[in-house]
């Protein structure tokens, strides 16, 4: 008898399963797009959302470290919930909160609601990356799994870009709510299509018990861990009480969860996975992936709205391609995987594309234009597409089938960390730098410098003749020289960023020989033939 809705599938109707896996590809895809768009999508709306809600700078913040620190909580035991629930009513479940608190965010009429709502939607996100990639590894066979991973690929890489570009353009164009309305009709069409389409787990275990005490060990340590990176540069880091409470808070939280993982007969998150040398590579790799691509994504803007002065629609537009590119890269790679070709060769290739990008980036300057930004950053795109899908697989080429729901949530986990502590040092080391290369460019403005002697006669000249006194047009002369000084300065310290995160992905190559599996051989996978 054919089930009511034709698409309506069992977990055990291994055929339907396997005709509609491409389907069920596209769905899982849009939700993680939906979860990462709104990472990003609100910070081009601060300033609607402070003159709307009468909020500060400070006190807005909370918008977006409330929903990054739910979705960091969620991630590690989103393959505990998805067996306790069953993974296609938990992806679901996600899907439903996430939309309904998107809906309540969209209504906040306070900063506090906002925030709460924040946290709500945070939590229902933070389970569908980690849980659409296990669907993807049940529902393909393992010779297809490089295509599954090239299109959950795009959406990885294709969200965070595309939120600055899609948020400015609403709230321009509407206003700040709608950064939030526009997930409705999205998610009502997930959640449908995920009740259609998406099958439940084969390798389903029993809950025994709950660890509630592990749980609220795991909240605490990496919750506090992402507020102190979230606010560290802001409070001053370790200067500041709150940061230090933070620290102290997330380490004796984890040192605690970790035992009480390792000794507890069910764990919440099996840590044990983590013998494997290959998955561990892996994890290691991937943190500095995901600090490369956050990083960048969050430099590159504040470089071309500070220094080039682009709007956020603009700089958003300008990353589109990128973006696009990561996207074209990912099938090509699982092409290329598909002929035989070595996932660490190609694994490789995108390092060095990467490291080429970043040398781009390097090269830009104060008066650098569109056209400069087009090749850097459409090659910055290429070289981390041709390097996320292969690792993904290599990483998990090892991992049981039962375990890919917890193994795929620490992976995850470990790739928003590695985003987190990115931005974190990015926005220290930017302050840092910055005064570093000021200093050593004031060190050449002296008197007795003709250049310098040069500039300060044609900038005094320059106020005199609008009307200013000699003492004033020379006062305003020094003051425009050192506004040019910063802006070269900050100009050095982005330069030299840029440069560091090529040359750190391409300094974990050796990494790849701790992992020799050139695609993922667990036996169980397959849910067809």
């Amino acid at each position: 008898m054919k089930p009511i809705l034709p698409g309506l599938l069992r977990s055990t109707d291994a055929d339907s399963i396997y005709r509609h896996r491409f389907i069920i590809a596209m769905i899982v895809t849009l939700a993680c797009v939906l979860e990462l768009l709104d990472t990003s999508i609100v910070n081009v709306a601060v300033p609607h959302m402070m003159g709307t809600l009468g909020a500060t700078l400070d006190e807005i913040t909370w918008v977006s470290i409330a929903y990054v620190v739910a979705n960091v909580i969620v991630l590690p035991i989103s393959g505990f919930l998805s067996n306790q629930f069953g993974r296609r009513n938990y992806l679901a479940m996600s899907i439903l909160v996430f939309t309904v608190a998107s809906w309540a965010c969209g209504n906040a009429g306070s900063l506090g609601e906002l925030v709460f709502w924040r946290i709500v939607q945070g939590l229902g996100g933070g389970g569908l990356i980690a849980t659409a990639q296990a669907t993807l590894y049940e529902v393909f066979p393992s010779k297809e799994m490089a295509t599954a991973m090239a299109i959950f690929g795009m959406g990885i890489m294709f969200g965070p870009s595309l939120g600055p570009t899609v948020g400015g353009w609403i709230t321009d164009t509407w206003s700040w709510p709608w950064i939030f309305y526009i997930n409705l009709p999205l998610g009502a069409a997930a959640l449908v299509l995920v009740l259609v389409y998406v099958p439940d787990s084969a390798h389903r275990k029993p809950i025994v018990a709950v660890d509630y005490l592990g749980l609220a060990l795991l909240a605490i340590g990496v919750g506090t861990l992402q507020l102190m990176l979230e606010r560290g540069e802001k409070l001053d880091w370790f200067d500041s009480s709150e940061i230090l409470g933070y620290a102290i808070a997330s380490f004796v939280g984890m040192y605690l969860f970790v035992i009480r993982q390792l000794e507890y007969a069910h764990p919440i998150v099996n840590l044990r996975i983590m013998k494997d040398l290959q998955f561990s590579a892996g994890l290691i790799f991937t943190f500095f992936l995901g600090a490369a691509l956050f990083s960048t994504v969050f430099l590159f803007p504040v470089y071309a709205q500070t220094l080039i002065g682009f709007d956020a629609f603009q700089t958003g537009m300008i990353i589109l391609p990128s973006a696009l590119a990561a996207a074209f890269a990912m099938p090509i790679a699982a092409k290329l995987l598909a002929r035989g070709v070595p996932a660490h060769f190609i694994i490789v290739t995108g390092a060095a594309v990467f490291m080429y990008a970043m040398w781009g980036h390097h090269l830009f300057t104060t008066q650098s234009s569109i056209a400069d930004f087009f090749w850097p950053l459409l090659l910055r795109g290429i070289g981390l597409g041709l390097v996320f899908m292969p690792l993904n697989n290599l990483t998990l080429a090892r991992i049981q089938a039962q375990e890919i729901p917890n193994a795929t949530g620490l992976y995850n986990l470990v790739r928003q960390l590695g985003g987190s502590v990115g931005i974190a040092i990015s926005a220290t080391l930017l302050v840092r730098l910055e005064d570093i290369k000021r200093a050593g460019l004031v060190e050449h403005l002296v008197h007795d410098n003709s250049a310098m002697a040069q500039r300060l006669d044609i900038f005094t000249r320059l106020f005199q003749q609008k009307g200013e006194a000699l003492a004033m047009a020379t006062r305003k002369a020094y003051a425009l020289i050192d506004l040019q000084v910063g802006k070269q300065a900050m100009m050095l310290a982005f330069s030299d960023l840029f440069l560091l995160f090529g040359l750190s992905i391409c300094m974990l190559l050796p990494l790849l020989f701790w992992m020799r599996t050139p695609s993922r051989m667990a036996q169980g996978t397959d849910v067809a033939h």
